[in-house]
């Protein structure tokens, strides 16, 4: 109905003017007698009445038949929806759009996080349900999230974050908290310097890049290792929906973003809880809790952390898979791909034996920078000689990286040696 009666406004605008002439016009009409001083005193008016009124319905006229130029539309302003389609469809088709962003697929979310994260099954799919849920809340003052992941080291803590934020189209801001833990200077550069200060004409990382990106993931790495201050404007941020700028006062929004939280604190306790209660999720979050407040985190922000996601130490064939992709990633570093098959899988069984020999301080990217200072020197040759995909071999002790295909050199041609 809106789109007709707007198309259709010119119209009704012509007949208004044109009804409204009349009726001026037979209250102001004089005898036939006093015609000629009537039309001296008045005559102009009505001729400037009537032009007007002509212009108007040829605006009418080609307004109904399509053929308007586009300069009338910039005097008589109208909704470009409404000129060039049908808006109501439009509008219809948006409201659709909105509705299917904010309910998500928890399954489709899980699948695609477990693709990625390797030995978290229960937690991806946690998360994953978490997040459908607090993304359908239609009326919230708070984050949609505050969740704290919690393990050992090289786990995928940081990892899933990022393909969390990855998943949902949204822009990941990631601030490691060690950089924030000296003096309320670190308090500054999240939130703004005050006003009259050096670098107050210039937002915070924090508060500039939720004011760019309001639904963005907000990544804490190590989140025991903040400042106090740091803390109280985290706080407020999830406790009252907002966070203030201070370089001009401005509260920025937080209730569309997710904030995750890792830590490392409490690891040695956290794994055996973790072998205690891994059939009991509830009974595993309540004693972490309390883990992780015997170890110094502050009970006012255990209190606001919605959601906390233990995660397991690797063990058996998801360390081979993290070592697996960890050696992938690397080789892919020195602008080189692995062939399929190409690693001798005694490489990877080597790895998995440093990395139990670790314990529980065990990380992959520790076992992996040993590797790579082992084959640096071989990758660089091969990426010298032109080889594009290559095969790591073991030969006399040592890690050889060898040409898959090689159009210019001998195929197999070592190159390390």
């Amino acid at each position: 109905m809106l789109p007709w009666l707007n198309r259709h406004l010119p119209v009704f605008i012509a007949l208004g003017v044109l009804l409204m002439l009349v009726q001026v016009s037979r209250e102001l009409w004089p005898s036939l007698a006093g015609v000629q001083p009537f039309l001296a005193a008045w005559g102009w008016y009505f001729l400037a009445a009537a032009a007007g009124l002509a212009l108007l319905g040829l605006v009418c006229w080609v307004h109904w038949h399509d053929t308007a130029p586009d300069w009338i539309y910039r005097v008589i302003s109208m909704d470009i929806l409404d000129r060039l389609t049908n808006k109501q469809q439009v509008e219809e088709a948006a409201a659709q759009m909105e509705q299917e962003a904010l309910v998500i697929d928890a399954e489709s979310l899980a699948a695609a996080l477990k693709a990625k994260v390797v030995g978290q099954d229960a937690v991806c799919l946690d998360l994953a349900q978490q997040v459908r849920r607090r993304m359908a809340l239609m009326q919230r003052s708070k984050p949609v999230g505050v969740f704290l992941f919690s393990g050992p080291p090289g786990t995928g803590k940081t990892y899933l974050a990022k393909i969390l934020a990855q998943e949902l189209s949204r822009k990941l801001l990631h601030f490691d908290m060690t950089q924030f833990a000296a003096g309320s200077h670190s308090a500054s550069q999240l939130f703004g310097m005050t006003k009259g200060y050096v670098g107050s004409d210039t937002y915070g990382k924090l508060t500039g890049g939720l004011r760019d990106h309001p639904a963005a993931v907000v990544l804490l790495d190590e989140i025991e290792k903040a400042h106090p201050e740091v803390m109280k404007g985290f706080l407020t941020a999830w406790n009252d929906g907002f966070i203030t700028e201070a370089s001009d006062g401005k509260h920025i929004p937080t209730t569309q973003a997710i904030f995750i939280l890792t830590s490392n604190a409490a690891t040695d306790a956290l794994v055996q809880l973790q072998k205690d209660y891994a059939k009991d999720a509830d009974a595993l979050r309540m004693t972490s809790v309390s883990a992780l407040r015997e170890h110094g985190f502050a009970p006012e922000v255990l209190n606001r952390i919605d959601r906390l996601f233990v995660f397991a130490p690797l063990a058996g064939l998801d360390v081979a898979r993290v070592c697996a992709l960890e050696m992938e990633a690397m080789i892919r570093g020195y602008g080189l791909e692995v062939a399929h098959g190409g690693v001798d899988p005694e490489i990877i069984v080597q790895l998995m034996q440093r990395y139990r020999r670790m314990g529980s301080s065990a990380s992959s990217r520790d076992v992996v920078r040993a590797l790579e200072e082992s084959i640096a020197d071989s990758l660089i040759k091969a990426k010298q000689l032109g080889y594009r995909t290559i095969e790591l071999r073991i030969e006399n002790g040592k890690v050889l990286a060898r040409a898959s295909k090689a159009p210019d050199t001998d195929k197999g041609a070592a190159s390390g040696t």
